[in-house]
């Protein structure tokens, strides 16, 4: 829902970023890799209740997160692999974070954890299906150009995501029920991009 105005806040910061390592000769492949592995550091952090460093290596991961694309389109180095290894990556790391504060309190935040788990399978698999659905029906992208794939918007994107994640860290006693509330978010994205999704697809089935 917010990522049509949070992310032209960052093209500037990310271009200048991406113009430095470039110069180092440093790849898109190398950022998606690097901010991933600084990402997943965050689940024994969390497991360990380290919630303070664990908030830095997810707010490190998230800012690394589009800087490897605005790298690969500032070498001319874009490709469907990259895209496809840049999304993978990110909802192992969503995943992990999870898992993280189900093994920091299984005992008070394992349900919430397994129902959270249970929505982000529901907007993954809706965002990344129509994806495959636009690209064979050359579905344009307007207000996301930059991105490898279509991307279907929704009441709970990265934006949303990052704001829920830094939240859990900020209040880890509180995390069923912020836990709770972000997967009914979750849900409710998933039933809207796949009524949008169809319909927008039988579209052009019909034609």
């Amino acid at each position: 829902m917010l990522d049509r105005f949070t992310m032209p806040l960052t093209h500037r910061p990310l271009l200048l970023i991406a113009r430095y390592l470039s110069s180092r000769r440093v790849t898109p492949d190398q950022v998606t890799l690097g901010t991933f592995l600084v990402g997943m550091a965050s689940l024994p952090l969390l497991a360990f209740e380290y919630y303070a460093f664990a908030l830095i290596a997810i707010v490190l991961n998230r800012l690394g997160d589009g800087l490897d694309g605005a790298l690969a389109r500032l070498s001319g180095r874009q490709s469907d692999a990259g895209g496809f290894i840049d999304i993978g990556l990110d909802f192992v790391f969503y995943a992990a974070v999870v898992l993280g504060f189900a093994l920091a309190d299984p005992e008070q935040n394992a349900l919430a954890a397994t129902v959270l788990l249970f929505a982000f399978i529901g907007t993954g698999t809706s965002f990344l299906a129509f994806a495959i659905a636009a690209k064979a029906h050359n579905v344009e992208r307007p207000n996301f150009p930059q991105k490898a794939f279509y991307y279907l918007e929704g009441l709970t994107e990265g934006t949303e995501t990052i704001i829920a994640l830094v939240l859990f860290c900020l209040f880890p006693q509180h995390f069923p029920w912020l836990a709770g509330l972000f997967a009914a978010a979750c849900i409710m994205t998933t039933a809207t991009r796949l009524w949008g999704g169809y319909w927008t697809l039988r579209q052009y089935n019909d034609h």
